[in-house]
């Protein structure tokens, strides 16, 4: 076991086991105060909230609490390893949304036998919440989960894995394109990773302007064309007519690569085969498609992005799900639309492009950082990003009530 993990385990045991705690947020020192968190006190709020259920915004934490939920079958890039296994990943989720936007969270880890006792089990617990984050479930049952659950639910549900991973990457893109000289509605574009997190980013960048027909997407047999019979039907949306059949094939002459799959799947000559100037989102974790040395050793005139915060260009849901959430809450909004999702990325692009404070630099412990090819999408530890993200959610979320 080498050091890094040894580490990880120490931070995980000690000084107490996890990463969470549940903690008052009144105080509770006195017999009064006991008097009114609990019996007989409690009762009047039972009361208001029986009478008309959104008081409970009102008398509990309701409005600033999320589910982060999961049946383990998608657990990081590690694959299905079970609702158990998936715990200290959702603990971990729970800690991004408390330190960078101060939503609480329950994690919770469903040993759910099929897809309709998962979809129950969340809509019998959705009245503890304000909202649903599905994380770490795998495609394609995760797409008919969130499709279920938000026409069941009246409060906002949203699987990062899918949406967070599109709003960060889009916004990462448009700034590429910019740095690169290229526009996204005539880009050739190949997106290597056909589940939850490619069929989303490809959809929000449809949405933004991308043109379709330009867009390739790749699985694990290959160019997703029209002539294969073992596609789903989320698949089967992007299936074009191509003589294309291999990754390399798609590769050639394209501006963009995105990846969304596994490591090392990427090699130096289809870097070479593609366009000029080319952008590569390398996104695989821990282990990109293709290294950035790799990359830059076969070609000085690409940009770069990954989803490793050792390298420039971190392609990090940080930077989407707890700001997204807090403009949902905000706006008391029942759903996280489209309009909303591209707002986060729009802002958060533009972030981007402004002069980046010296309290950031001192938090990566850099010089200088500017809007250029390593520098496209704004740090994690960007103060800014709560001041700029939820109003631009929020307005998005009245503008469409």
């Amino acid at each position: 076991m080498n050091d890094l993990n040894q580490q990880a385990l120490d931070y995980h045991e000690f000084p107490r086991p996890g990463k969470i705690s549940v903690e008052s947020s009144k105080p509770c020192t006195t017999q009064y105060e006991l008097s009114l968190a609990y019996t007989p006190g409690v009762a009047e709020p039972v009361r208001q909230i029986a009478k008309d259920p959104a008081n409970a915004y009102r008398y509990t934490n309701k409005g600033n609490l999320v589910a982060v939920i999961t049946d383990g079958t998608a657990i990081l890039g590690l694959g299905n390893l079970g609702p158990l296994a998936s715990k200290p990943v959702m603990e971990g989720k729970g800690i991004l949304f408390k330190r960078f936007a101060g939503i609480d969270v329950f994690d919770i880890e469903v040993a759910a036998p099929s897809v309709a006792s998962f979809i129950e089990t969340v809509v019998n617990i959705s009245p503890t919440f304000g909202g649903i984050n599905l994380e770490d479930i795998a495609a394609p049952h995760c797409f008919e989960i969130e499709e279920a659950l938000k026409a069941r639910l009246d409060i906002p549900v949203f699987h990062d894995d899918q949406h967070g991973t599109a709003v960060v990457m889009c916004a990462g893109l448009l700034n590429a394109l910019d740095v690169q000289g290229k526009k996204l509605d005539d880009i050739k574009l190949v997106c290597l990773g056909a589940g939850a997190a490619g069929l989303a980013c490809m959809r929000l960048l449809i949405a933004m302007g991308g043109n379709k027909a330009n867009m390739t997407l790749v699985d694990s047999k290959g160019v997703i064309h029209s002539g294969r019979s073992d596609l789903n039907t989320h698949k089967q949306e992007f299936a074009k007519v191509t003589d294309q059949r291999s990754l390399a094939d798609a590769m050639h002459n394209a501006d963009v690569f995105i990846g969304v799959s596994g490591p090392n799947l990427v090699n130096a000559d289809m870097v070479k085969s593609m366009a000029a100037k080319p952008i590569l989102f390398a996104m695989a974790n821990p282990d990109p498609e293709i290294s950035p040395a790799d990359v830059h050793a076969a070609r000085d005139d690409a940009l770069m992005a990954t989803g490793r915060s050792d390298y420039p260009n971190q392609v990090n849901n940080v930077l989407g799900f707890p700001y997204i959430f807090k403009g949902t809450f905000d706006a008391r909004a029942k759903a996280i639309t489209q309009p909303m999702m591209i707002a986060a990325a729009r802002a958060l692009a533009a972030l981007a492009r402004e002069p980046v404070p010296q309290e950031v630099l001192d938090a990566y412990k850099l010089d200088k950082l500017e809007f250029g090819r390593d520098y496209i999408i704004p740090k994690p530890f960007d103060h800014r990003l709560i001041e700029r993200i939820p109003p631009a959610v929020a307005a998005a979320a009245n503008a469409t009530a």
